[in-house]
């Protein structure tokens, strides 16, 4: 597959030289003159991620989960409770107004929020990745919908040129037969 052969593809598909197409448009010019299919993009295949990204990601999980919001109420709950039963009795804990509680929910934002937003951002790439993937299949499908739509036009256009040309005939033989009854 030469230099010039997808010069001619690009141009022909998208109206511009292969040189200056971008890295996606040529990557997708680069499977249809090989004619292989569309494969998973590398970025696409799950990966591992570090110990650290599994843990973000594992901590994002749990914390936006209903069960996480359910239990983490009952503690709260529990902790209140606890300490206002123990108040009149001298053995609070963490009495009123639960400076600790305080400080043990503070904390935890501090350490979850961060963690939440490296998940976030890791599944942002993700999903950048999938939408370059994305266009690059819907790219070469239009393109490739574009070369079939060319094709069918050729052979529409060379039926039409043989329908043409037995009219054709089909009509000189008709006026050969109309002179020869004119001049019987």
């Amino acid at each position: 597959m030469g230099a010039d052969h997808l010069d001619h593809l690009s141009r022909t598909l998208l109206g511009e030289p292969y040189a200056g197409l971008s890295d996606i448009k040529r990557s997708v010019i680069d499977l249809i003159a090989a004619e292989a299919p569309t494969g998973l993009a590398p970025g696409l295949v799950e990966r591992e991620g570090t110990f650290w990204q599994r843990l973000a990601d594992r901590v994002a999980a749990i914390g936006g989960s209903w069960a996480f919001i359910g239990g983490f109420s009952a503690v709260l709950a529990l902790w209140v409770i606890v300490n206002l039963a123990l108040m009149p009795f001298h053995r609070a804990f963490d009495p009123y107004p639960f400076i600790f509680l305080n400080l043990v929910l503070s904390t935890l934002a501090a350490i979850q929020a961060p963690i939440i937003m490296m998940s976030q951002n890791r599944q942002a790439t993700k999903d950048r990745e999938a939408a370059e993937h994305d266009y690059v299949v819907n790219l070469r499908a239009e393109l490739e919908i574009m070369r079939l739509h060319d094709k069918l036009d050729a052979l529409r256009m060379t039926e039409l040129a043989e329908i043409a040309k037995a009219n054709t005939a089909c009509l000189d033989e008709l006026r050969a037969e109309v002179k020869a009854l004119r001049g019987a």
